[in-house]
């Protein structure tokens, strides 16, 4: 089975569901929202930080540690990116779904 096809079937049932319960889809809403704000805290001053060490000390910084601390922070800035993004389509499930038609 090709991996498109698997994450097609499994991408149209997680937006399925989504779109039939609108309490699941505020629930995860929330939850996304939380980690993109646990994940972002301090991102940027940290991030600043690290890489204003790497300029001042050049790569005598890596040996305490100063290269994976850049990695991590690189890694939770993907993270945060990606809770703003589930946040994101389920604002859209949302507010598609508050603003529609009704049906008769």
């Amino acid at each position: 089975m090709p991996l498109g096809s698997a994450f097609g079937r499994l991408r149209a049932g997680l937006l399925g569901r989504l779109q039939r319960h609108g309490g699941l889809t505020f629930v995860l809403m929330g939850l996304c929202f939380l980690g993109f704000g646990a994940s972002s805290l301090n991102l940027v001053i940290l991030l600043r930080a690290n890489l204003e060490l790497f300029w001042e000390h050049g790569w005598q910084v890596v040996g305490d540690g100063a290269l994976q601390q850049l990695l991590e922070l690189i890694a939770l800035s993907y993270l945060a990116l990606a809770c703003w993004i589930g946040f994101k389509c389920c604002e859209k499930l949302l507010v598609d779904r508050l603003t529609s038609e009704p049906k008769p």
